[in-house]
């Protein structure tokens, strides 16, 4: 069992494919990683060798920000952003798209589900 950063990689995966589980490695970085460790891309995460997942575990270590630690520095950027007032911000805390999507039709998963409009009766059903 490979555990680096904190997470479990499942074992029946292709190395290329197991490292972008640890938040903050996608397919990129993780043949960038591979590349640099020697590792074959093709080696199933069951097969490596202690020695291998010492050396992956301390190139991430060493060169990248996974995890907690850039779980913290993105909410710290978002919580910098609401409280010197941004737009950006102020998106933020009220819980619609950031990024310039429109919102009078869609962003159903950022507002969350439609509610009932006062007044308005649902048709009643004939037998």
């Amino acid at each position: 069992m490979a555990r680096i950063a904190g997470v479990d990689l499942p074992r029946d995966k292709k190395i290329q494919y197991a490292l972008p589980y640890i938040y903050g490695i996608g397919l990129a970085n993780s043949r960038k990683i591979l590349e640099e460790t020697g590792v074959s891309p093709d080696a199933r995460v069951r097969d490596l060798r202690d020695a291998e997942v010492a050396r992956l575990r301390q190139v991430i270590e060493r060169d990248y920000k996974v995890e907690g630690a850039l779980r913290t520095e993105v909410a710290m950027n978002i919580k910098r952003l609401m409280d010197i007032g941004t737009y950006r911000g102020s998106r933020h805390r009220k819980g619609l798209p950031v990024r310039g999507q429109r919102t009078h039709t869609n962003a159903r998963t950022k507002k969350g589900p439609r509610r009932a409009i006062a007044g308005k009766k649902k048709p009643l059903l004939k037998k």
